[in-house]
């Protein structure tokens, strides 16, 4: 097996960024090292357990949320619509949040189509984010509609549907 068929899907769950070919799987280190790559397929195709070193490594897709996207997260509560008094967190804005070469991307919504406050909120999220992030942040607007199934915690509207 090649270094980039072992290194193909590797992620960094701290930036979601694929590793560097170098860097994603260790070296193996013992007796693995002298299997030729050409038994490798049938060492599989026999049954018998690929090396510990190609069995470890983050998974292609966390469903647990980087340290980055926690502190994000986390400022983003201050960050209030100032219409509604609640956090764009509290309310479910904000729906996705990526780190990407040189720049995060904050992608949200808004609570009306044509929301006179979008603007400012826009704003006070990029200025929130860059606050714990040392690199630029992109705001982007997503067209889908809001509802208040999208919250976390619907009850914080003070009223139950």
């Amino acid at each position: 097996m090649s270094d980039e068929t072992k290194n193909e899907g590797a992620i960094n769950p701290h930036t979601g960024q694929p590793y560097p070919a170098e860097a994603a799987v260790p070296a193996n280190e013992g007796p693995a090292d002298s299997m030729p790559a050409a038994s490798a397929p049938a060492a599989a195709a026999s049954g018998e357990a690929p090396p510990a070193a190609a069995q470890t490594g983050p998974p292609a897709f966390s469903s647990m949320p980087s340290q980055q996207e926690l502190a994000v997260r986390s400022v983003l509560e201050t960050v209030m619509d100032p219409e509604i008094g609640l956090s764009v967190i509290d309310l479910g804005l904000i729906r996705e949040i990526h780190f990407l070469p040189g720049k995060t991307l904050v992608r949200m919504m808004l609570t009306t189509p044509f929301c006179p406050y979008a603007p400012q909120m826009m704003a006070d999220v990029k200025n929130a984010t860059e606050s714990v992030v040392p690199q630029p942040c992109e705001v982007d607007m997503l067209p889908d509609a809001w509802s208040p199934d999208m919250m976390p915690d619907p009850g914080l509207l003070g009223f139950s549907y």
